[in-house]
């Protein structure tokens, strides 16, 4: 069952309260999650352990990887000004640098695997046991290494700030929408350095439509829409990719995300983003995926099928973005920062003291 909206300033879609049994199956899948976990961690070797180095408050950063070398540099430096404090990373075999370089970060604690991507939930299983053991009572940040989260008056409030008010305001986490960026003309007709910010290359992107699903029994939302259903998925919007997330979260070890950050156990926690249009502070998580690599690796993801849990359906997904296609038309909106999306109704900032 689902409740649904679609974006332009919409109200909250109700958050469904689970029944008596739902509640009871939806603790049973927790602990599930958490076991499935506990015994992933036997894949995980250890490469750079900082944790002695974590003090009671610090924000952290929680990610899996694989190749990312070019977005390092600048995904490090952005999260560090930011006000985040360090960083649990695990590496999925990479090969270009990535582990080396960041073995060699102060404060970078790293893990290495050689396990499958797919079989770990997408890497669900190994960060969920580094949350376990490293992020109980912490505010922990969960992204991707293509993703930045923004939010109204970060030029003036950090992720300190941030949390403080969340923490304030008795809130559990702060949720957002993936917000896809892409440049003007082919996905390979612009030049980008480790290091450069990939704002500088992506500026452009869909301000609409979105629409909203509340789902039945977690109450997780739904949120598809965008460039990518636009160009890729407009026969069958239904699998395209869902762009609401919960990346911000006080984690407890009890805790555990169901599919990737878009839900999470216990149910009270996808409660937190109400979606573009809601009446929940949010943000946006801005995605840099389609800087002039995606070209090259569309390819190399294809044939190595760890992304979609059939990925032979979407071999006309990566097929398409070889062919470097241009994302841009006269409905394209240039980025400027998360006060214009808030104008646009995409997200809704805290109502800092200021």
């Amino acid at each position: 069952m689902t409740d649904e909206h679609t974006q332009s300033g919409t109200a909250d879609i109700a958050f469904p309260v689970p029944s008596g049994l739902d509640a009871y199956r939806l603790r049973l899948k927790r602990r599930r999650l958490l076991w499935r976990s506990f015994r992933a961690r036997h894949q995980l070797q250890a490469v750079a352990d900082r944790t002695s180095q974590i003090h009671p408050d610090d924000l952290l950063v929680v990610a899996v990887l694989r190749n990312e070398m070019n977005r390092l540099p600048y995904f490090l430096k952005y999260y560090r000004d930011l006000g985040v404090s360090r960083f649990l990373v695990v590496d999925n075999a990479s090969d270009d640098g990535s582990a080396e370089y960041l073995a060699a970060e102060y404060d970078v604690s790293l893990w290495r695997t050689s396990q499958s991507y797919r079989d770990s939930r997408f890497g669900l299983d190994w960060l969920t046991w580094l949350q376990i053991r490293y992020c109980h009572g912490h505010w922990t940040l969960v992204v991707d290494a293509d993703e930045f989260l923004v939010y109204p008056g970060q030029d003036r409030h950090d992720l300190r700030d941030l949390t403080s008010w969340l923490d304030a305001k008795g809130r559990l986490g702060f949720g957002a929408l993936m917000l896809d960026l892409y440049p003007k003309g082919p996905l390979d007709g612009h030049g980008y350095a480790p290091g450069q910010d990939p704002l500088d290359v992506l500026q452009w992107f869909d301000p609409a439509p979105y629409r909203s699903v509340r789902q039945r029994p977690m109450g997780n939302l739904w949120v598809q829409g965008g460039v990518r259903e636009r160009m890729f998925f407009a026969d069958e919007p239904q699998k395209s990719p869902t762009l609401n997330k919960i990346p911000l979260i006080k984690w407890n070890r009890r805790f555990a995300y169901v599919n990737s950050t878009h839900s999470a156990l216990p149910p009270r926690l996808n409660a937190i983003y109400s979606g573009p249009g809601g009446g929940e502070a949010s943000g946006a998580l801005i995605h840099t995926k389609f800087l002039p690599e995606i070209v090259s690796k569309s390819a190399i993801e294809k044939q190595r099928g760890q992304h979609f849990a059939r990925p032979a359906e979407f071999d006309s997904y990566y097929d398409s973005l070889t062919g470097a296609p241009d994302f841009w038309t006269t409905r394209s909106v240039r980025y400027e920062g998360p006060e214009q999306l808030a104008a646009l109704g995409l997200l809704r900032g805290p109502d800092w003291a200021d």
